[in-house]
């Protein structure tokens, strides 16, 4: 699924075209299978944008699809789980500061 930015004006060109409306997120979007050619002026960043979301290392609003990263955001080398022990990943969670803050956060939801 890749989500457009149509204006209002365009809209049904946009569903002529075989564009869907999602109503929780409020926005117009193409449907898997279906070729994203006839909506790249509506992709956010060109035609290319639906591949290279799915490389950028982010994660996503989930109101407005919107690209997110925190300050404390480590892309880890591996699909490991940061909650739970991983040799490889570690250091760079303590290099990124990522492992003092998460502890830190545990630490004061303990106390409530």
């Amino acid at each position: 699924m890749i989500f457009l930015k149509v204006p209002y004006a365009e809209k049904d060109e946009a569903k002529a075209l075989g564009a869907r409306w999602n109503p929780t997120r409020k926005c117009w979007y193409v449907p898997d299978g279906k070729d994203k050619e006839p909506f790249a002026r509506w992709i956010a960043g060109g035609a290319d944008a639906g591949a290279d979301a799915a490389k950028a290392p982010s994660s996503r609003d989930a109101f407005g699809a919107k690209p997110v990263i925190g300050a404390k955001y480590v892309e880890l080398p591996h699909a490991c789980n940061p909650f739970e022990e991983c040799a490889e990943c570690r250091p760079k969670l303590i290099e990124s500061g990522w492992l003092e803050a998460h502890q830190a956060v545990r630490k004061l939801l303990a106390g409530l």
